[in-house]
């Protein structure tokens, strides 16, 4: 997958919001202003980084050597994805994982207005 067409996945989620408040090259996408993903638009192939829980963290760590403990994150809740040789089934479900986590930690208010927009 491609940066285009992982930010177009994350876009056809409810309340996804796109903003850079690191740089100008980081773009961090968040749902009810809290951060599910970040991709460097810079790098080539994309590197992502999404939260997940911790059990499938390390299951996927061991299954494929292009993901490990996201930078600057911390490494047990959030995984650096290089997208390169990963099946677009496998990076879309990490995505829809790390979205879906973020949703449930959010207030049921707070959550019900995401869903209601």
């Amino acid at each position: 997958m491609d940066a285009n067409e992982i930010l177009d996945h994350c876009l056809t989620k409810k309340g996804v919001e796109e903003t850079f408040p690191f740089d100008k090259v980081t773009l961090v996408l968040k749902v009810g202003g809290k951060m599910f993903l970040l991709m460097n638009l810079e790098k080539q192939p994309p590197r992502i980084a999404v939260k997940s829980n911790p059990e499938w963290s390390e299951e996927l760590r061991e299954q494929h050597p292009q993901i490990s403990g996201a930078y600057h994150m911390n490494k047990t809740h959030w995984n650096s994805v290089l997208c390169e040789g990963l099946k677009r089934d496998l990076i879309k479900k990490m995505i829809d994982h790390s979205y879906d986590l973020i949703l449930k930690s959010l207030t049921k208010k707070k959550r019900e207005e995401v869903l209601n927009t």
